[in-house]
């Protein structure tokens, strides 16, 4: 479904100037960089990737913060080819770790643990980014993004926070945990609260500035109205559709969380929301993820310069 507020004839043209063969952009460097976030209590670690000419050029910059799926970290977004996917555009993509947090302000912490995932990203990532880098600090240059417990992510923190982010894009969303987190509830909130498949399993390699033996400890929700406040088809709607960000749902054809994210689709066309929804063929994998990611950052870029009527203020 096309969304109305972006114009076909800007729709047609951004197609053709983004994907129009052309030579090989080198890929930007993939930078580390350590914060202390006060609304979790920790030195943390992002990766950054600035965009060419960034250090002579003086001018601000659009921001993508790309959000990593669960067991993943940092490098998560790196190692699937992101530097090359965004060599061509005049982007900064940032790309945080949250570890297993749902990217959510937790119910309780345990272990003397400070767990407010949502106002880690929303207030000391993005204050800390446009603090230090030359971004374009408003809603109108700033997209989200991410990949199943990312694409969670992304979709409630844009919901939650339409001041934000001007675009929200969620690839292969795990949207089915607002269900288990009922469940749960349902059979008397017994034991951990889930947090994903029960066959998930953690890659052997983790980077060394990772969370590791950080990773949140407590529980996400401890009733039906936290998880009420957290479920991303109940916070659309409570959004007035004229300031809800330009959103974009990317899922796979043959995995078991597509149904999630047609539903959220479903739901958006009964209330008349605007959005655009896009499946493939294929699994719940991090080839399907950059897939989806590689055909979503010309499309968050140009809608980011539609916002911006294509002109970035040079201080």
């Amino acid at each position: 479904m096309r969304n109305p507020r972006f114009p076909l004839s800007l729709a047609v043209l951004v197609s053709c100037c983004l994907f129009v063969e052309r030579a090989q952009t080198e890929p930007r460097p993939v930078t580390p960089v350590t914060f202390h976030a006060p609304s979790v209590a920790r030195e943390l670690v992002f990766n950054i990737i600035l965009p060419a000419g960034y250090e002579n050029s003086g001018k601000r910059y659009p921001v993508l913060y790309l959000l990593h799926g669960r067991g993943g970290d940092l490098e998560y977004w790196p190692e699937k080819g992101v530097a090359e996917l965004v060599a061509d555009y005049d982007l900064i993509v940032v790309m945080p770790d949250a570890g297993v947090s749902w990217y959510v302000n937790w119910a309780e912490s345990a272990e003397g643990q400070k767990n407010n995932w949502e106002d880690c990203i929303t207030k000391d990532l993005i204050g800390f980014v446009d603090a230090r880098y030359r971004t374009v600090a408003a809603r109108e240059g700033r997209a989200i993004s991410g990949a199943s417990m990312g694409g969670y992510g992304a979709l409630t923190l844009g919901f939650l926070h339409p001041d934000l982010f001007c675009s929200v894009n969620s690839h292969s969303a795990a949207l089915r945990i607002t269900d288990r987190w009922r469940d749960w509830l349902k059979n008397g909130g017994v034991g951990p609260v889930p947090m994903g498949s029960k066959n998930f399993r953690k890659p052997e390699k983790k980077h060394p500035a990772s969370l590791a033996g950080a990773e949140p400890k407590g529980r996400i929700i401890t009733n039906a109205g936290q998880i009420d406040a957290l479920d991303p088809y109940k916070l659309v709607l409570k959004v007035p559709p004229e300031q809800l960000p330009d959103i974009r749902i990317n899922c796979g054809m043959d995995e078991s969380l597509g149904e999630f994210s047609q539903r959220l689709a479903k739901l958006l066309m009964e209330h008349k929301v605007a959005f655009t929804f896009s499946q493939e063929p294929g699994r719940h994998t991090a080839k399907l993820h950059t897939s989806g990611v590689k055909r979503s950052i010309p499309h968050q870029y140009a809608v980011m310069m539609k916002q911006l009527g294509r002109t970035l203020p040079d201080d």
